[in-house]
């Protein structure tokens, strides 16, 4: 959790802002790597 968000655990349970950071941001690494999987997927298959 720290390594890759920069707060401990107990900072994440405590503060809802923090929480709503972090889920976004792994929203978007997520949508990210869906997007890069795609790419490679259709490069792939041509």
């Amino acid at each position: 959790m720290h390594g890759a968000h920069h707060m401990g655990y107990a900072e994440y349970s405590r503060r809802l802002e923090s929480r709503l950071e972090v889920e976004q941001k792994r929203q978007q690494d997520f949508e990210q790597s869906r997007k890069m999987i795609a790419q490679v997927d259709r490069q792939l298959h041509r």
